[in-house]
């Protein structure tokens, strides 16, 4: 997740589209806290560990 948020941000810096640049950053940001839930033990998705 956050590296299709890396990408869509790329895509958006260079094609100049605000919404892709939008998604891109909510996908970076949910991905981190993801990522973060996952790494502190804590169940995500149901899940034990989120990758």
């Amino acid at each position: 997740m956050i590296l299709l948020g890396i990408i869509l941000l790329i895509i958006g810096a260079i094609a100049d589209l605000a919404f892709l640049w939008t998604i891109g950053i909510i996908l970076v940001v949910v991905g981190a806290v993801l990522w973060i839930a996952g790494a502190l033990g804590h169940a995500v998705g149901g899940r034990k560990h989120y990758w």
